[in-house]
């Protein structure tokens, strides 16, 4: 399945998977979007939030972008 994701990275306070009323998924992660830190960090909370193994989830589509498209295996 494929998921869009807003990344919002260098957050001071918390590091979540927080879902919007229409549905739409915000990551917010303590790494800086550095060298893919960030990437990395988000891709180690979507596995936590659908509970599948990081292998599982891979990065598609905005790697330089905080718009992102990933897919997950189940």
């Amino acid at each position: 399945m494929k998921i869009s994701v807003h990344l919002k990275p260098n957050s001071r306070h918390r590091k979540e998977v927080v879902v919007g009323d229409d549905g739409s998924l915000t990551i917010y992660t303590k790494a800086p979007a550095i060298e893919g830190r960030a990437n990395a960090a988000a891709v180690k909370l979507l596995a936590k939030h659908f509970s599948v193994a990081s292998s599982k989830v891979k990065l598609m589509r905005g790697a330089a972008s905080k718009y992102k498209v990933f897919e997950i295996d189940k």
